[in-house]
């Protein structure tokens, strides 16, 4: 139990996909803007990062790993993450359009998003069990979100300040981005000191 702890906290602060590995940067960029498309995102990357473990796991270690498969890896995962991704959308589209049209192309965006991939990856590469990969993806989607609604609010209030015109635009966006990053390099080491 300790240990899926410890798995969830490092992927929600300290391995942050968004802001310590810079993973799914598109989106963050892109979505951040408003709060409501923010979390509406980071909710859908949340089910994909989820459900891609819970698909992709038992193939790796049931199918492409037994029969010497694993150079497929790339491919099958991102077959597999793609049908999910249309699977969210037509769920979106049909009981929340608002949501759906807020998202507009970052939606379908989450197939390439690299975070979805790097997750499923990482968690064979880790030698995660099925369980730990489950709660490292739903620690990497809790990051992910955390990541978009800070961004989101340091975004907002950069909106009502006085901007110097060189700065305006995507400078001042990455920028804020980086010093948002900066702010969780402090939680390096805490976690597994209150573990221990």
């Amino acid at each position: 139990m300790t240990k899926l702890a410890i798995i969830l906290l490092s992927a929600v602060f300290i391995n942050n996909y968004v802001l310590a590995k810079f993973l799914g940067i598109c989106p963050f960029l892109g979505v951040s803007k408003n709060l409501k498309s923010a979390v509406g995102m980071s909710a859908a990357v949340i089910f994909v990062m989820l459900m891609a473990t819970a698909a992709t796991w038992p193939i790796q270690m049931y199918l492409l790993n037994p029969h010497n498969l694993g150079y497929l890896q790339t491919i099958v995962f991102i077959l597999v993450i793609a049908a999910l991704v249309q699977l969210v959308e037509i769920v979106l589209k049909r009981y929340m359009p608002a949501l759906h049209q807020s998202l507009g192309v970052y939606l379908p965006l989450i197939t390439t998003n690299c975070a979805v991939l790097g997750v499923t990856i990482l968690n064979i590469d880790e030698g995660y069990t099925f369980w730990e990969a489950m709660v490292n993806s739903l620690g990497s989607g809790l990051g992910f979100m955390l990541a978009m609604v800070m961004f989101s609010g340091v975004r907002s209030t950069m909106e009502g300040s006085d901007i110097p015109e060189s700065f305006k635009g995507l400078p001042i966006t990455l920028v804020a981005a980086a010093i948002t990053s900066l702010s969780f390099m402090g939680f390096g080491g805490v976690i597994e000191n209150l573990f221990s």
